[in-house]
């Protein structure tokens, strides 16, 4: 006899999730491709970026906001403390976000696409805020009087000259992406988990707020109007409803419940004799056998 073997589909289950995977990385490289390319568009309009910053500036002061210098006078006491936040600056952006997504995509696959999406959307706004208006962050801005901290202490992600500046687009400071970035951060694992210290993801954020308007390459605003556009893709991109693992539980669905219905004990009842009879003959139902009836109820569907 010949015996035949038909391939398993666990292995047809790991190919499909491994396209799934590469599929999911091409797609988010070049969303960042792009987002980088789109960029650099801005960066030879100097005296436009400057212009923004100026009036950046004067409305954080109409609107009585902090001066970014409080912050930066903080970090300056301490030049552990100064180069820690330009580490922070320079290093925990990307690598964090990608950490995130990639722990959605495994673990949690359904708020990982909703995570995917916002992103996407949040990033894409943003692109187009920096092409509308290019601005200066407050480090080039004499008006504000902020130590470049990259240069001075190190480490920086940027040139001196933001015109020599290939790699990084130094007019794109409004709306501030490292914050944006890190609070979806902190909102996706809220949402994903449900551990008693969840809320402990918001200190991401607030160390990134302060981290960016302390080493001079954000203004106050800037995280402001990356809140807001967070605040308005949240409400386009609604949350999944699903449990923590992102499966449906199916609660619409029928479920049967069967459930045994006892039989009434047997009643034994004496006949009345008919006319002439002097003796009643006992009846009982004892050795009658009657089927125990199943009662099937439906849960959650129609009966």
């Amino acid at each position: 006899m010949t015996s035949h073997t038909t391939p398993g589909r666990p292995a047809a289950g790991k190919r499909d999730a491994r396209r799934r995977l590469i599929r999911e990385l091409l797609l988010v490289a070049s969303l960042f491709a792009v987002y980088k390319a789109g960029r650099m568009l801005s960066t030879g309009r100097t005296d436009e970026a400057l212009r923004n910053a100026d009036r950046v500036w004067d409305a954080e002061r109409a609107l009585h906001l902090p001066g970014e210098g409080a912050v930066q006078r903080l970090l300056i006491h301490s030049d552990a403390l100064v180069h820690t936040a330009n580490t922070y600056y320079a290093v925990v952006h990307f690598p964090a976000t990608a950490l995130f997504l990639v722990w959605l995509y495994l673990r949690r696959p359904r708020h990982y696409l909703w995570t995917r999406r916002v992103l996407a959307v949040l990033t894409g706004a943003a692109l187009a805020l920096h092409l509308s208006f290019p601005l200066a962050p407050p480090r080039m801005l004499d008006a504000a009087h902020l130590v470049d901290t990259g240069q001075v202490y190190g480490p920086t992600v940027y040139r001196a000259e933001a015109a020599a500046d290939t790699v990084a687009n130094q007019f794109a400071a409004m709306p501030s992406l490292h914050f944006g970035w890190a609070l979806m951060l902190a909102i996706g694992m809220i949402a994903a988990t449900r551990s008693r210290w969840r809320a402990l993801w918001l200190l991401h954020p607030l160390v990134t707020l302060l981290v960016v308007v302390g080493t001079a390459n954000h203004y106050w605003l800037d995280a402001i109007v990356a809140t807001v556009l967070l605040g308005a893709t949240l409400l386009l991109i609604p949350r999944p409803t699903a449990g923590r693992g992102g499966a449906k539980t199916g609660a619409g669905a029928p479920v049967s419940v069967t459930a045994p219905v006892t039989a009434p004990a047997a009643v034994s009842a004496p006949v009345p004799a008919p006319a002439g009879v002097s003796a009643s003959v006992p009846v009982s139902a004892a050795g009658a056998t009657a089927p125990v009836p199943t009662v099937v109820a439906s849960v959650g569907g129609r009966q």
